[in-house]
């Protein structure tokens, strides 16, 4: 009676391990999107003191914060880009009050006007585009800049009309930019620097941000208690996404995001189903999986292209971010490991308690997904 309790609560806590890692997951990232920070900054000053900033970021998650700080009344959800505008034009003093734009320490008060475009074909959000400018003072130096109104990391990049290169800085949250020096070159980053900055992204668009590919690769860890055919798998995709990201970056191969996106989505649910028809690896899974991988090289590259690359320095970024996306792959199926495969693989039950439910999971996190996509493609 004792062992048969035992038994039992072992089952329980292997396949509430598993569902837990998923639904943590589901709970810090988005549905529709790859994003690693919605938000990026970009200056563009001229040879006469004139600058313009254009802030693009998530319009819904940047209007309920100013909303909320405003005190302006609880509205129905909306993603109508004109009834988006006005709700964002009320609340521009307020916007303005966590924006710091100084010139030699000196902040300045600059002119606003917002845009908001619909979402897009993937299903991803509203993008607000707050456009800031004026005239800097004569004289000035340099330029700093300070965004309070997000919590995550997101690219900040000063150039000076006319150069080709721009000075790019990842910040965190409402921390403060480093000087940038309008009356000299921009400095280059050295590449070690830089291709720690892309491995960093590459890691953050799996973990936390990435929980399709989390579920793609969950699946992938399920379908085997072995851990060379796992190793296998991972290893064909990781070929593939790194070859079509290349190739894509590289301007040989490009798919818009309404095929791509869906497809990715249809790509963890077909894992998902077939972890739960059939009992262990096929042949035929490695060339699937690797196919799927070129279909998730394809929507890596759409984030690389979010985020810039930066010029003459296209192969470093791209091997980084690669890199951290491999290091996010092996975290996850670690993990995976950590929970469920070390102490339950073994079990007689395993397939029936964790494989299945948890696979049956995903395959519905994925239709879903693809459903929203294609919704979103037909509605755009």
């Amino acid at each position: 009676m004792t062992m048969s309790m035992s038994v039992r609560r072992s089952r329980r806590r292997g396949t509430l391990a598993l569902l837990g890692l998923i639904a943590i997951g589901s709970s810090v990232a988005p549905a529709g999107a790859h994003e690693i920070g919605t938000t990026r900054v970009s200056v563009v000053v001229s040879e006469t003191g004139g600058y313009q900033i254009e802030v693009r970021t998530d319009a819904a998650s940047l209007l309920e914060k100013l909303e909320s700080v405003a005190g302006e009344p609880a509205t129905d959800a909306t993603i109508d880009p004109t009834a988006l505008t006005q709700r964002f034009d009320r609340v521009s003093a307020t916007f303005q009050q966590r924006v710091v734009v100084a010139f030699d320490d000196h902040p300045l008060q600059p002119t606003i006007s917002w845009s908001v475009s619909a979402a897009n074909a993937a299903g991803g959000p509203p993008i607000a585009t707050i456009l800031m400018g004026g005239q800097a003072p004569a004289g000035v130096h340099h330029l700093t800049w300070k965004y309070g109104w997000t919590y995550t990391t997101y690219s900040f990049s000063v150039q000076r009309s006319g150069d080709e290169a721009a000075a790019t800085e990842w910040l965190q949250g409402d921390q403060t930019s480093m000087p940038f020096q309008l009356d000299a070159a921009a400095p280059s980053v050295p590449r070690l620097n830089l291709a720690t900055r892309y491995v960093a992204l590459g890691f953050s668009h799996i973990l936390p941000k990435g929980l399709d590919h989390v579920l793609f690769v969950l699946g992938v860890f399920l379908v085997s208690r072995r851990a060379r055919p796992v190793l296998l798998q991972v290893s064909a995709f990781t070929i593939a996404h790194s070859l079509s990201l290349g190739l894509s970056i590289y301007g040989v191969v490009a798919l818009p995001s309404s095929i791509i996106e869906p497809a990715i989505a249809l790509s963890i649910a077909y894992i998902a189903i077939e972890n739960v028809l059939v009992a262990d690896v096929r042949p035929s899974r490695y060339a699937l999986v690797f196919a799927f991988g070129l279909l998730h090289g394809l929507g890596f590259s759409g984030v690389l292209r979010e985020v810039g690359l930066p010029h003459g320095e296209l192969l470093t970024a791209l091997l980084g971010f690669n890199l951290g996306v491999e290091l996010g792959q092996i975290a996850v199926i670690g993990l995976a490991y950590v929970a469920v495969g070390y102490w339950f693989n073994q079990r007689t039950w395993y397939r029936r308690r964790i494989v299945l439910p948890a696979s049956a999971c995903i395959a519905l996190f994925g239709l879903y997904w693809m459903l929203e996509r294609m919704r979103g493609t037909l509605t755009s």
